[in-house]
């Protein structure tokens, strides 16, 4: 039976939940190769924890988008390829085209009746210097993560530090940064006309 290709996204609440099923034989049947452009699992962790923690300081209603997924659906003649080659090539194009990292498998279906890849990616860049911010005087955040002026907000009765609350000294590193904001064009409805003509 003929069948054209097709392409769909999604957005990704649990980036290594995900990683973990599209890349395990034991979840999937029909996995002919697993292929990333170059970061190792580390990467992920750390992008989805940048994720989370930029979503936190937002004060955002909702679910956190760790990352985004492309499912794409090839011609069943596609299986005469070498799976190495045919994932390779179109996670390394799609990488040359948005410069962005990718975790990709190639699969079928249970009853082999529809060959597809899922690219997940990244749509933040790691930086190539980390960005640090040191505090130039002690800071004191109380038990909500929120920035408070004087250790005596953070005080219980007896003068000691409040649990949950937290003192940074003068000189540490109050934030690190090591990846760039999100790039806003893949939420634009253009980007997946644009990626399926792609």
């Amino acid at each position: 039976m003929r069948r054209n290709s097709f392409i769909e996204m999604a957005k990704l609440h649990d980036l290594s939940g995900r990683i973990t099923y599209i890349s395990s034989h034991a979840k999937q049947e029909h996995l002919y190769e697993v292929y990333a452009t170059g970061p190792d699992r580390a990467f992920w962790r750390e992008l989805a924890k940048c994720s989370q923690e930029e979503f936190e300081k937002s004060g955002m209603n909702g679910k956190c988008i760790e990352a985004r997924e492309l499912m794409i659906s090839l011609p069943e003649s596609f299986i005469s390829y070498d799976y190495d080659y045919l994932l390779k090539r179109m996670v390394d194009e799609f990488k040359k085209k948005y410069g962005v990292e990718c975790y990709a498998a190639l699969h079928h279906n249970k009853r082999k009746t529809n060959l597809h890849i899922h690219i997940i990616f990244a749509e933040r860049k790691r930086l190539e210097q980390p960005e640090e911010k040191t505090a130039t005087r002690n800071m004191f955040y109380d038990e909500h993560g929120k920035h408070v002026r004087t250790k005596k907000e953070i005080l219980d009765g007896d003068g000691n530090v409040r649990k949950g609350c937290k003192v940074i000294k003068k000189g540490e590193v109050y934030e690190r940064k090591i990846f760039t904001i999100k790039d806003g064009r893949f939420k634009q409805e253009s980007f997946l006309d644009e990626a399926k003509v792609f």
